[in-house]
């Protein structure tokens, strides 16, 4: 058996790489887990900026020696190179861009970093800091719950990756982020459910370690 051609650098506290993690196994691809020490600061040395990615971040995913940056990117590589979540027609193409741009800006960006504050920095910020974050992390969980009161998936009547760009954080530990989404947004809470429902569905903690 030929060996998988994606290699993925990940480290498992990451949303970003758990989206692509997360589609790579919901579309069947084979794939190898290459764990960064992140923590330790391996993506800030001069080597890893050199070698593997020069912003500096994860994930990163090689695909037959090249190698493929920022979540949202490799997310449209892999619905171009499969056939599979990238949108049934042009004009929903163009909406799961627009979904995805919105998650990176607004939504992933917030709640990522709020988690970030909350959990994994240290020493923790000062309270209006996080409180200031939050506030943004209402706002983007209340456009994201609207829109899904009145649609199953973000984008059209299937999964797409604006689902999984838009997933990527909300699979880890409620305790991570000191509330539970799927109680305060229950339209969040069912499209989760329905995203779980996917053949090759992990959560965050069992898809990498």
């Amino acid at each position: 058996m030929s060996e998988p051609k994606h290699t993925l650098h990940y480290f498992p506290q990451s949303g970003n790489s758990y989206k692509v993690g997360l589609a790579l196994n919901c579309a069947g691809i084979p794939w190898n887990a290459e764990k960064v020490d992140y923590f330790g600061g391996e993506t800030r040395t001069d080597q890893w900026r050199s070698s593997v990615n020069e912003m500096g971040e994860v994930p990163v995913l090689e695909v037959d020696g090249r190698k493929l940056t920022q979540s949202g990117s490799i997310l449209l590589h892999l619905a171009q190179e499969t056939g599979k979540f990238g949108g049934a027609t042009t004009a929903e193409a163009e909406e799961i861009l627009r979904w995805i741009l919105f998650d990176n800006h607004k939504f992933t960006s917030y709640l990522a970093t709020y988690r970030w504050m909350k959990t994994f920095m240290q020493p923790a910020p000062h309270e209006e800091v996080l409180k200031f974050f939050k506030a943004r992390v209402d706002g983007a969980l209340a456009i994201a719950g609207k829109h899904l009161e009145t649609n199953s998936f973000v984008v059209g009547n299937q999964v797409t990756i604006a689902d999984f760009s838009m997933a990527g954080y909300l699979f880890y530990p409620a305790e991570e982020f000191g509330f539970n989404v799927r109680e305060t947004h229950p339209a969040i809470g069912r499209w989760l459910n329905r995203l779980q429902s996917l053949p090759g569905w992990k959560a965050p903690y069992e898809l990498f370690v």
